[in-house]
Parts: C-alpha cells; sequence; structure tokens
C-alpha cells in the first residue's frame, strides 16, 4: 500500500510574528542562566519538527534546514515588554470546557509572580466585554483574586458566542492602554482574534495577541490535545457505565450515550477505550447504514442475542448523512446538527419491536455536565504549563499565534495553521482500529 505523503507545508508558514526586536532583559534570565543542557530541554532558536517518521521526513526531499518546523515555547533572555509598564487583558469566549479558570488563574499567576506585571483585566463574557453598548465592566484579576478558582467549572469571567466588531474591540484596546491580549476560546474565537490583530497592525499599534486555544472536541490541528480533553472523556466514560449497568440490568437491554463531537469523534473513542463496555461506537469521520444486514441494527441485534445486552456511543456529529438538515446556523457561524440521539432511540426501538424482540432502551446525554465541570489534575497541570507558554511568548513580543502541545513538546503556531483544517479521528489510523477492536463491530455499517 503506497504511503500518503505528509501534507505540503512551507517552513515560512510556520513563523511567528513578532512586534519587534527583544531589547530588555527579562526578569527570568538568571533562572535560564542556571539550566543545565539535557534531552529535555530545547534552545529558543532550535525547532520542533513538524514530521515524526522517517519516511515523512525524506519523502520532503529538502534539506535539513528546509524541514518544516515549529518554535519551541519558553521564557526568553531578552523580552520585547517592560514588565513594570505592560497592561495586560485576558478574554474567554465560546462553549464552556474544563479548564478554562486554570488558564486564567495559570497566566495571572505568571504574569505577576515571574515578571512583575502589576495590571492585568479580565473582560466580561467574551468579546461582548469589549463593546462598550454592553455596558461591561473589567475585572480586576491578582494572585489573591485567582487562587481559588480552578476548583470551579466554567470561567469566572464569562463568556459568550458569536462576532464583534473588531475596530471597536482595538478601540477599547487602545483607551485602556492594553498591550497583551489573551484569547482563549476555539477556531472561531482565533479568527476572531487574527481579525483584531489585523486591525492593530493597520493602526500601526504594538500590542500582542496570543491565544491559548480551548475545545472540548480535541479537533485543533497539529497539536497533541487540547485542555479539557482529558477530563472530557473520563467524564464520559462514567456515562457509559452507567448505562451498561442499566441495559445489563434488564432483558434484552440496550444502552445509548450521545457524547460531544460535532466533526471528530474523539472523546467517543476515547470514552469508549476507557470503558470497554461499548458495543458499538458511531463518530462522524465514518458514515454509517442503518437497515440491510450489514446495517447497524441488525448487528446490533445480533449483540442483543449474543450478550443479553448492547451498548452504543454516538458522537453528536455522527450519522447527519441520515438526518433532514435545514442548513441553519448559531451565532458562532457553526452549522446546527440534527439530533441524533432520540433519531437512533426511535429507530432502534421501532427495529427490536418488528422483529418481535422486547427491549429495554437507556439513553443518556451528559453533554453539558461535562462541559461545566472542574478540570481533573491532568489538565489542570497541562493548562498551567500552556497558560506560562502563552506569557513567555507575549512577553518576548510574540502575536498572532496560539501555545500547544507537539509530541511532548510545547510549541509556538501560527494562529492561520491553527484554523487552517480540523483534526479528525484517521479512519484508517490506529485509534479507530483500537476502538474496532475494543467493541468488535465492523470496520463500516453497511459497507
Amino acid at each position: 500500500m503506497p504511503l500518503d505523503r505528509p501534507a505540503a507545508v512551507d517552513p515560512s508558514d510556520l513563523d511567528i510574528a513578532t512586534l519587534g526586536p527583544c531589547r530588555i532583559t527579562s526578569p527570568m534570565a538568571p533562572l535560564l542562566d542556571s539550566r543545565r543542557t539535557t534531552e529535555h530541554y530545547i534552545d529558543e532558536d532550535d525547532r520542533v519538527l513538524l514530521d515524526d517518521t522517517l519516511t515523512k521526513v525524506t519523502s520532503r526531499g529538502v534539506p535539513l534546514d528546509r524541514l518544516p518546523g515549529l518554535e519551541p515555547c519558553g521564557p526568553r533572555r531578552k523580552i520585547y515588554f517592560d514588565p513594570s509598564k505592560t497592561r495586560v487583558g485576558i478574554v474567554t469566549c465560546g462553549g464552556l470546557c474544563p479548564g478554562l479558570n486554570d488558564v486564567i488563574a495559570g497566566l495571572v499567576r505568571t504574569l505577576t509572580y515571574h515578571y512583575g506585571v502589576r495590571r492585568v483585566v479580565g473582560f466580561r463574557n467574551g468579546f461582548q466585554g469589549f463593546i462598550s453598548s454592553y455596558a461591561y465592566d473589567v475585572v480586576e484579576l491578582t494572585p489573591q483574586s485567582v487562587r481559588d478558582i480552578s476548583v470551579d467549572g466554567g470561567t469566572v469571567l464569562g463568556t459568550s458566542r458569536g462576532h464583534q466588531d473588531p475596530e471597536e474591540i482595538v478601540d477599547c484596546l487602545e483607551r485602556m492602554h492594553i498591550n497583551v491580549l489573551f484569547v482563549v476560546g476555539g477556531d472561531g474565537t482565533m479568527r476572531g482574534a487574527m481579525q483584531i490583530e489585523r486591525v492593530i497592525a493597520e493602526r500601526k499599534l504594538k500590542i500582542a495577541i496570543v491565544g491559548i486555544p480551548k475545545t472540548i472536541d480535541n479537533d485543533i490541528p497539529y497539536i497533541d490535545q487540547s485542555f479539557g480533553f482529558q477530563t472530557a472523556f473520563s467524564r464520559a466514560s462514567e456515562s457509559i457505565q452507567a448505562v451498561t449497568v442499566e441495559a445489563k440490568s434488564t432483558a434484552n437491554g440496550v444502552g445509548l450515550v450521545k457524547l460531544m463531537g460535532r466533526h471528530s469523534g474523539f472523546i467517543a473513542c476515547y470514552a469508549a477505550l476507557a470503558r470497554s463496555d461499548a458495543d458499538v461506537v458511531l463518530i462522524p469521520e465514518v458514515p454509517f447504514t442503518l437497515e440491510g444486514e450489514n446495517g447497524l441494527l441488525a448487528h446490533l441485534r445480533k449483540r442483543v442475542e449474543q450478550r443479553g445486552h448492547a451498548v452504543v456511543v454516538a458522537a453528536e456529529g455522527a450519522g447527519q448523512e441520515l438526518l433532514a438538515g435545514d442548513a441553519a446556523t448559531d451565532a458562532s457561524g457553526n452549522a446546527k446538527l440534527g439530533d441524533i440521539g432520540p433519531y437512533l432511540r426511535e429507530r432502534i426501538a421501532a427495529h427490536f419491536a418488528e422483529a418481535g424482540v422486547e427491549t429495554s432502551l437507556r439513553y443518556i446525554d451528559p453533554s453539558y455536565a461535562i462541559r461545566s465541570v472542574p478540570a481533573n489534575p491532568y489538565d489542570s497541570v497541562y493548562t498551567v504549563r500552556l497558560s506560562q507558554a502563552a506569557v513567555h511568548a507575549a512577553m518576548s513580543g510574540r502575536t498572532a499565534m496560539v501555545v500547544g502541545r507537539v509530541r511532548r513538546r510545547f510549541v509556538h503556531i501560527p494562529m492561520a495553521m491553527a484554523v487552517s483544517k480540523r483534526n479528525q479521528v484517521d479512519p484508517h489510523g490506529d485509534l479507530w482500529m483500537a476502538v474496532l477492536e475494543s467493541t468488535g463491530q465492523p470496520f463500516r455499517f453497511g459497507g
């Protein structure tokens, strides 16, 4: 089988924009000078290669110094902003996700403790917080005020969806003399941040825009995982366990769980692997057929006959080809999905009734309960490290970029690259293969 070539990437596409030369000695320079070089160390002038196999590297056919690579995160000895004169803003946008408060707290502590920044403010309710007509006040953020916010889910700053005028947002930043703005949100939010940065550039202002990408669906390209994802699939696995208990407790019981995942089925896959109770996992990346000898319904009935019960895990974006869409969009411009959960519940119940098999069907949709919980310890650590990386980048004058982790290395990624495509489960990759091995389902229903 021929191997796919890696995606064409010009190394210059991975360059990070800066506001200018760094001439100020960083307060962290003494700490950097005391570090020893180990296998975990990466110099600020080095690069983290985008390709991770020999085949991918050699197939590019370019010299080593032309291989695409990402700029590493971390503090620099020289910085752009004078910490004593720097004013910082933080805004959280879009849907809720575990870890938002951890990000806010991490930003504030790093700015204050390590750089000595004296004023950090939070803008309320997403991009609406910059718009004068909403009349929201700003929140003064200090290490004391954010000390305990990580124990709560959600965001203490509030959030909102939808477009706001970037010109008016930059007007607000100018009025408040903000030098750095940290934007926490998903792809729609980052596109909004890019518009803000465009206006800043047009006005020739020296304001850094740095993103901490947030998506519970883990669909940001290039990075290993988005924050909150580990918490989400861990909580989702609890719903699989609950519905499994229900299904086992009745004759011919069927359990159905609908999980988050509009276009990417990572939560459904990982949650199912964590529990190993699922008989079927349905994700947006793999279309399926309900009817016929090789369809989902026939497979499900066979499982019930063999085991006495069956459990189905469906991502919210799965099976959209079976539903009549109305082309409507939400405030963020995302297409509104048909509700696959109730549709499957109805079709499964009807199939068993037509076959003369009495069944009990239990359905769980834990979506909002999962989005609103605090981060688990893994995600708490991850968000702290992302926050620290974002601060280091901003203080060194980096802009129009996001922070993330690629193969255990924290890196800078241009915003344009971070929203250039969507990370999805590869139907031919090892994750989906692991799901098929765990559930015993065929590669594709009806195919």
